[in-house]
C-alpha cells in the first residue's frame, strides 16, 4: 500500500488542525472562498473535487463489464449490499443514534444535517481505494474491476433517487435541481472526462503510458482531497472546538454500518459457495464509501459549514484504519471461509 494512502488518517488529522487554525486567523479569506458560488456550487471546491475524482475514474475500464457473468454470485451479493442494504442501514443508524440517542449531546440545529451527511456517505460505493483493499486480500482482479465498473454505471442513475428517498423519509428538504446538478458535476462529467482521457492515452502510448500518467496524477488527487479538507475545517473549526465529541459520535454509525455490511457480504458469499478471492473484495466493496462524491454533494446541497459536510469528512478520517482492519479479518479468516465452502 503506498505510503501516503497508508497514513491518510494522519494527514486528515493534520488537515483538521491546519484548517481550524487558518479559519481562526484568516476568517476573511475563507469567507471570500465560501462566497465563490454559482448555482449553489462552490467553484474552488468543485475544481478540487474534479482533481480528486477524475484520476480515480481513469483507472476504470468499462470493457471489464464483459466479465460480470463470470462471478455472478459475488456480483449479485455485492450489488445487493451496495444498493439495497448499505444506504438504508445507514439511514436507520442515523435516525436512531444521531436523531435519538445522541441528540441531547449534539447541536440541535445540525441534527438533520448530520443525518443527511451520513446518508450521502453511504449512498455510493467506493470506486478507487477498493483496488488497494482487493490487492491486499489477494482478490480476483477481474471481479474487482467489473464490480467497480458496474457500480459506476448504476451510480449515475441510482444515487439521486436513493438520496432523495432517504432524505425525504428523514423529513429533510433538498433542492432537486441542486441534487441533479451534483450528480451531473461529480458523477457524469468526471466519468465521461476520465474515459476520454483513458482512451486517448491508451491510443497514443498503451498501458505503459496510462500507468505513468496515473502515477503522476495520484499525488495531485490526494493533494486535492487534503486541500478540500482544510477548507471544510476552516469553516467547521469553531463548531468542532465548541463540540469536540461531535466527530466521535458521528463515527459510531459509520463504524457500525461498515462492519455490518462487510460481514453480511462475506457471510453471504460463503453461503453461496463463492471463492475467497471474490468474497474478500466483495466484502470490502460492500463496506467502503465513495467519500469524495459524498463530500462534494454535501457541500453543494448543504454548504461548506454544514453538519452534512462534517459528517462526510468523518468518513474520510476513519476510512484507512477501518478498512485495514477488515483486510486483516478477511485474510486471517481464509482457512475458516474455505472450509465452509468445501463443506457445502
Amino acid at each position: 500500500m503506498p505510503l501516503f494512502e497508508r497514513y491518510l488518517t494522519v494527514w486528515v488529522l493534520l488537515c483538521i488542525i491546519a484548517g481550524i487554525a487558518l479559519g481562526h486567523f484568516l476568517p476573511g479569506l475563507f469567507s471570500t472562498v465560501s462566497g465563490m458560488e454559482v448555482a449553489r456550487v462552490n467553484l474552488p471546491v468543485a475544481i478540487l473535487i474534479w482533481l480528486m475524482i477524475i484520476p480515480m475514474l481513469i483507472k476504470i475500464d468499462f470493457r471489464a463489464l464483459g466479465h460480470v457473468t463470470r462471478h455472478w454470485r459475488g456480483i449479485s451479493i455485492t450489488l445487493f449490499i451496495n444498493w439495497a442494504v448499505k444506504p438504508f442501514s445507514m439511514a436507520v443508524l442515523g435516525w436512531f443514534l444521531i436523531g435519538y440517542l445522541f441528540r441531547p449531546l449534539l447541536p440541535a440545529d445540525q441534527i438533520d444535517s448530520y443525518i443527511a451527511g451520513l446518508i450521502l456517505l453511504a449512498a455510493a460505493p467506493c470506486t478507487a481505494m477498493v483496488f488497494v483493499w482487493s490487492n491486499l486480500t489477494r482478490g480476483e482482479p477481474h471481479f474487482t474491476l467489473s464490480q467497480v465498473a458496474l457500480n459506476d454505471l448504476i451510480m449515475v442513475a441510482a444515487f439521486a433517487p436513493i438520496v432523495a428517498l432517504l432524505l425525504g423519509l428523514s423529513a429533510i428538504t433538498i433542492p432537486w435541481n441542486t441534487l441533479i446538478l451534483s450528480v451531473g458535476l461529480y458523477i457524469v462529467v468526471p466519468v465521461i472526462a476520465a474515459q476520454v482521457i483513458r482512451r486517448a492515452v491508451l491510443g497514443s502510448g498503451g498501458e505503459h503510458a496510462l500507468h505513468n500518467m496515473l502515477s503522476r496524477l495520484q499525488p495531485i488527487s490526494l493533494a486535492a482531497l487534503l486541500a478540500t479538507l482544510v477548507l471544510l475545517f476552516a469553516f467547521q473549526g469553531q463548531q468542532i472546538l465548541d463540540q469536540p465529541t461531535v466527530i466521535a459520535m458521528l463515527a459510531v454509525p459509520i463504524l457500525i454500518q461498515v462492519y455490518f455490511n462487510s460481514g453480511l457480504a462475506y457471510l453471504l458469499n460463503r453461503w453461496a459457495g463463492e471463492s475467497h478471492c471474490v468474497a474478500g473484495p466483495s466484502a470490502l466493496i460492500g463496506a467502503s464509501n465513495f467519500f469524495e462524491l459524498a463530500v462534494a454533494a454535501a457541500i453543494s446541497l448543504f454548504g461548506l459549514n454544514s453538519g452534512a459536510a462534517l459528517a462526510t469528512v468523518v468518513g474520510v478520517l476513519i476510512e484507512v484504519p477501518v478498512m485495514l482492519s477488515l483486510v486483516w479479518v478477511v485474510n486471517r479468516s481464509r482457512t475458516w471461509y474455505e472450509a465452509g465452502v468445501r463443506d457445502r
